[in-house]
């Protein structure tokens, strides 16, 4: 009896596994919808039979030859027509118990059954490989087939006709060979992977069998279950080196999206986190367990809070509205911006840090390579990378203005859009964004405008939802109890503070609250709607400032749902309006504010120019057309007498506000002391 068992074979003893309900019904599947492959989980295998699934793991060339005929006789059992038709069954094993780390593949993995995750980052199109050659004797006519393996065409050595046994010439017959899809890709570790100051490892995935192709795209999340091989590199003239390099052929892929939120929390941390969003004082919980050793800054802190929850994604037939918010931070020195991005980065799900000098628009967006081979294929940027995440951009002023103009696109309609050495592309970079930049004259000088104090070009400014200004002004108990806090973090080497939940928690917090979707409730609706139309109101009076924009409104939105995501509730409160207008009102007052006639001015952050200086602009602009029009060319002087005497413009302004026109090209110069229209 015990001898019987040992020699079980293995390929009847797979059938056995195919004969069971749930792949039975999979089998009879595949002439319907017209596969080739049959998917089947490890699990299921490993419960069947456990020396079987680690038989296939330690020699999966053997034994998935055993699995495709095992599956292909049952196949006949179950539809004999369709098995006429296809001559092979391919089995595609799913989800092994262990994922394997990139950086630790090596040697001992060699011809091993492996499983790895990472980001796809770089994909050649799909070319058609060759499996089994025929060639045509040149002399006699006759065809002899050869099985290909390996990178090169082989022809046979010698004609397979007795009569002729010539050792060629042959033509390849390209009408009888068989051919199939195959594709390269390359796969990163994911940036949540990586230890700290690593780089990311690459590896090189080969996938062949039309299934399996085109299945993933760069920036995509990927799970894949194949075979180790290694292959030695051939120079020229010397041969086969002797250090291989590995790769992996892959015998299933997975796309596991690319929400990092995919990961379930398990039933006791489920609960944990609906016992958390049930505390009254939930937000104020979230706002101290965020960056808690950095002291104070509770509205910046809550910005973030808004920004790692985020908005609801709006898909119309026609637009797309974006759910993710953008905040800066626009800071004196020494007021532990950097410190918030990075603690940002590591909190988030997904979150990547970049800073300014040495960040380039194609390694935020997408960088187009030339292959070895020939041709272009795409590599996926930070923003892309980051996708459903955070990107966190420090010393956003310090980036090359051409590098800078790339964010444009990917912050507001976000997506990355490429056309480069014959790639056109669209891909998606739904990235919330925290920025970061000092201001231009090193500190922020209150009595100048926003536009002159920071060195970003307004087409970014209008982008974000929120921006604050961090000043660093001396005050006595502020200053007291900041020391304090500092002192004793240097003295304990611990944060003071002990964040109420900790950040492993609030990460899973964070992406269970990702799934829902708040719905704004009547009374919310009208708190917007009352903030928007009294800020409007406030600007309809002639020549007051535009105080809000509709770009403001979405914002307001996307801040209340966010908050109404972060207590995990499924609408949106009158409260949460409210916070979000508080918040919103907060950042106006920092940054859209009109020096001279202190009134809200959005144009400030839309335009660069706030309302009062156009005015006046367009009063010395309408002057010099009027006096052109009698004199040909304006005298300098005449013109400064008849601003100061008919619109009280005093001598130092008007001299500025012509210099101003003149720096942007409104008026010029032709000769020394006069004025002339462009």
């Amino acid at each position: 009896m015990t001898e019987e068992l040992e020699v079980l074979d293995p390929q009847e003893h797979l059938q056995d596994f195919f004969k069971k309900e749930k792949y039975r019904q999979r089998i009879s599947q595949m002439g319907v919808v017209g596969k080739t492959s049959i998917v089947v989980d490890f699990e299921d295998l490993n419960a069947f039979d456990q020396e079987l699934a680690e038989e296939l793991l330690e020699n999966p060339d053997e034994y998935f030859e055993y699995a495709d005929n095992a599956a292909y006789a049952q196949l006949r059992i179950e539809d004999p027509e369709y098995a006429e038709k296809t001559e092979v069954v391919t089995v595609r094993i799913v989800r092994l118990m262990e994922t394997g780390q990139l950086r630790k593949l090596g040697s001992k993995n060699i011809g091993k059954l492996v499983m790895v995750e990472g980001i796809v980052v770089r994909s050649t199109p799909v070319r058609p490989m060759v499996m089994q050659a025929v060639f045509r004797c040149k002399r006699c006519g006759e065809t002899t087939p050869v099985n290909q393996t390996g990178p090169f065409l082989r022809a046979p050595f010698v004609c397979k006709n007795p009569n002729c046994r010539a050792k060629g010439p042959f033509d390849f017959v390209q009408k009888e060979s068989t051919f199939i899809d195959s594709q390269d890709l390359r796969i990163q570790e994911r940036p949540e992977d990586l230890p700290a100051g690593q780089l990311p490892r690459t590896l090189n995935i080969k996938l062949i069998g039309s299934e399996i192709v085109d299945e993933a795209r760069p920036g995509d999340n990927v799970s894949i279950v194949g075979t180790v091989r290694a292959v030695a590199p051939t120079l020229p003239t010397v041969g086969k080196l002797r250090a291989f390099i590995l790769h992996v052929d892959a015998n299933s892929i997975e796309v596991l999206g690319k929400e990092p939120e995919t990961v379930l929390p398990s039933p006791e941390e489920e609960e944990e986190i609906t016992k958390l969003a049930k505390d009254p004082w939930i937000h104020r919980k979230i706002v101290n367990s965020i960056a808690p050793s950095i002291y104070g800054y509770d509205h910046i802190k809550e910005a973030i809070m808004y920004l790692l929850f985020g908005g609801v994604l709006k898909n119309l037939p026609d637009i797309t509205i974006r759910g993710e918010l953008n905040v800066l931070l626009i800071g004196d020195p020494g007021t532990a911006k950097s410190q918030l991005l990075q603690y940002v980065a590591k909190l988030a799900p997904r979150g990547l840090y970049t800073s300014g000098r040495g960040t380039t628009a194609a390694g935020l967006t997408a960088a187009v390579i030339r292959e070895t081979r020939g041709g272009m294929s795409l590599e996926a940027g930070a923003l892309v990378l980051a996708d459903k995440g955070i990107a966190c951009i420090d010393e956003m002023d310090k980036m090359r203005p051409g590098d800078r103009v790339a964010i444009h696109e990917a912050m507001e309609q976000h997506t990355v859009s490429i056309a480069k050495g014959g790639i056109v592309a669209t891909l998606n970079a739904r990235t919330a964004i925290l920025a970061a930049a000092n201001p231009a004259l090193g500190r922020y000088e209150p009595h100048r405008t926003v536009a002159e104090n920071i060195s970003l070009p307004v087409t970014i400014l209008s982008r974000f939802d929120l921006i604050f200004i961090l000043r660093d002004q001396p005050n006595k108990d502020a200053d007291s109890k900041m020391s304090e806090h500092i002192l004793e973090l240097h003295r304990k080497g611990l944060s003071p503070v002990e964040p109420p939940i900790p950040s492993d928690l609030l990460r899973k917090y964070i992406s269970y609250a990702k799934g829902i979707k708040p719905v704004l409730t009547k009374e919310a609706l009208q708190r917007l709607k009352d903030f928007y139309m009294a800020m409007r109101s406030a600007s309809e009076t002639e020549g007051s400032p535009v105080a809000i924009t509709a770009r403001q409104l979405e914002a307001l939105v996307r801040t209340a749902e966010a908050r109404a995501r972060s207590a995990l509730r499924k609408e949106i409160l009158a409260q949460d309006a409210e916070a979000a207008i508080a918040i919103m009102r907060r950042s106006l007052e920092e940054v859209g504010i009109d020096i001279s006639s202190s009134k809200f001015d959005i144009d400030l952050i839309m335009t660069g120019k706030p309302k009062s200086l156009r005015d006046r602009l367009q009063t010395v602009l309408s002057t010099i057309m009027e006096m052109q029009k009698e004199t040909g060319l304006v005298e300098k002087v005449a013109l400064l007498n008849e601003l100061e005497t008919k619109y009280k413009i005093i001598g130092g302004e008007a001299e500025r506000l012509i210099g101003q026109l003149l720096r942007e090209g409104t008026i010029y110069s032709p000769r020394e002391g006069y004025l002339k229209k462009t």
